[in-house]
């Protein structure tokens, strides 16, 4: 026997909350529609009249299979509901479901609102009374219902009851300071629906300020609850809010879950997880953090050389799920630390197949040695080792050679009266038995000088002969430069992210005393890997 668990996200609210993180209408119109595709129940799509961007979300709001929900606050004291005009914007959205928020914890309603406990009570009945009225689904989102459930238990679920009571279709405990352990979350979940508040009614929103925010999750859902809130990546204020890419392939695959609860998320939608989660990270232009749960570029990492070995016989014995079903890869990545298991797996999921005891292997393991002493990371920059390694059997196509390079830098005043500086690269390269001289500034899309390895890309990419066409799918994602070593002896290791139109990403890695050089380096390996995998000649 099942039951049905409804999962709710909060990425285009809570999401939008996060230090560094602007959401456009267009932008949160793209991630509903990936929420929607992925199975989600709701999508709360922000709090209308707040701010423009939500506003203008919601007058144009995709159609979705998931409810479409609008979150706003319980209504002001000394006015009535239908005269809030904070609430009326709200509703005005038009959204099937509305999401209110009211205060649970006493000293909250006492200092923060300045009002009498039973007037904060009248406020949440009121509120969810007239969201009902309209039609609409109505949840009530309990702020700081843990800590006010410790304080004043009988208060806090007062709070409760005065929303269910009115029609609220959910009631959800907010640990609003994401200060809760999972124990005691588990414990007064279990508390409220003793109490008499349903569990079928009953969702969890957690934050993740001691890094168990999932955990938290998983204990309300285990003590009854079944909705959960959560966002994609985890994005929300401070730590952020429970991590639905962390909850969603637990809920699918470990137990208990997987047996007693169902959700709108097939095994298809689960697959295109890790697509999503990197999606988002592009929207937002931030680097995908390499270590996520399920979806992270190492999450299915395996740097020792036994480890590795092991997983060539039988990848459960380092893996606690199969990779795929999130959409994800296995990875032997290379490093000092590896033998023969790991690069012989390594070479193999590059397409490469070598025989054991190929003479090469130590070559190779030796050059990667070598290199690594020199300051290059090889773990974190595959496309790179592929390359060497292709170098050392035999295998590295000649598609073209850069003769030489020049990069300028000139600060002036423009004529404007601004100071700016301007960025020029020549590259001199022999393609196909031609020298072909190319020359570019560094302007980035704002039409500003985005700097001298800018100028370097645009002149190396603009003119390779046969080869441009793969070229022109290419787009460097993000750059990352890290000092090796100290004073004069020291060396910068540059590694460069890059990406396609098809959605393959990889990196390469260049390491210099000239942080130029090294990025040229890289560069060169990222235009060399791409033609590799595009199957030029």
């Amino acid at each position: 026997m099942t039951s049905r668990l409804y999962l709710y996200d909060t990425t285009l609210r809570d999401g939008q909350q996060t230090q560094g993180v602007q959401f456009s209408a267009v932008e949160k119109a793209e991630i509903a529609r990936m929420l929607d595709a992925l199975g989600v129940d709701y999508i709360e799509g922000g709090w209308p009249g707040a701010n423009p961007t939500d506003s203008d979300f919601f007058a144009d709001a995709p159609a979705t299979r998931a409810t479409m929900t609008a979150f706003g606050m319980t209504k002001r004291a000394g006015r009535s509901a239908a005269n809030d005009d904070v609430l009326a914007a709200v509703l005005d959205a038009g959204t099937k479901a509305v999401c209110l928020v009211g205060k649970t914890h006493d000293y909250h309603v006492t200092e923060a609102l300045g009002i009498g406990l039973d007037e904060n009570l009248a406020c949440i009945a009121d509120s969810i009374a007239h969201v009902v009225a309209q039609g609409r689904e109505a949840l009530f989102d309990a702020e700081h219902f843990f800590d006010g459930y410790t304080a004043n238990p009988a208060y806090a679920l007062s709070c409760l009851r005065a929303a269910l009571d009115a029609g609220a279709r959910w009631i959800v405990l907010c640990d609003t300071n994401g200060g809760t352990l999972p124990a005691r979350v588990g414990e007064v979940t279990r508390a409220v629906i003793a109490a008499g508040i349903p569990g079928e009614r009953l969702g969890i929103h957690a934050h993740d300020d001691t890094g168990n925010a999932v955990a938290c999750s998983l204990a309300a859902i285990e003590a009854g609850a079944r909705q959960v809130q959560g966002t994609l990546n985890g994005l929300g204020e401070r730590c952020g809010n429970a991590s639905l890419t962390s909850l969603i392939p637990t809920l699918l695959l470990k137990e208990p879950f997987r047996s007693t609860l169902t959700t709108g998320v097939d095994p298809e939608a689960l697959a295109s997880l890790t697509r999503i989660s990197r999606r988002l990270d592009e929207i937002l232009n931030r680097v995908p953090l390499r270590a996520a749960p399920y979806v992270g570029a190492s999450a299915f990492a395996h740097k020792a050389g036994l480890h590795a070995s092991a997983i060539l016989k039988a990848p459960q014995t380092y893996e606690h799920v199969d990779p795929a079903t999130v959409g994800n890869e296995r990875v032997i990545p290379m490093s000092n630390q590896a033998g023969q298991s790991n690069l012989r797996a390594r070479l193999a999921g590059a397409g490469i197949e070598v025989a054991p005891g190929d003479p090469a292997l130590p070559r190779i393991l030796a050059a990667v040695k070598q290199r690594e002493d020199q300051g290059y990371a090889y773990d974190s920059a595959q496309a790179s080792f592929e390359l060497l390694a292709r170098e050392e059997l035999g295998a590295l196509p000649d598609f073209f050679e850069v003769e030489r390079y020049r990069v300028t830098v000139e600060r002036r005043m423009n004529a404007l009266g601004r100071r700016i500086s301007v960025s020029e690269a020549v590259v001199v390269a022999l393609v196909s038995g031609q020298r072909v001289m190319s020359v570019s500034d560094g302007l980035g899309e704002n039409g500003e000088d985005a700097g001298p390895v800018h100028a370097l890309w645009r002149a190396l990419a603009k003119d390779l002969g046969p080869w441009q066409g793969s070229i022109d799918q290419m787009a460097l994602a993000d750059f990352r430069v890290r000092i090796i070593g100290a004073g004069t002896d020291a060396v910068t290791r540059v590694t460069i992210d890059s990406i396609d139109r098809s959605g393959a990403t990889w990196s390469t890695v260049g390491v210099s005393p000239n942080i130029v050089d090294a990025s040229f380096e890289a560069l060169i390996d990222a235009i060399r890997w791409k033609l590799i995998h595009d199957g030029a000649a």
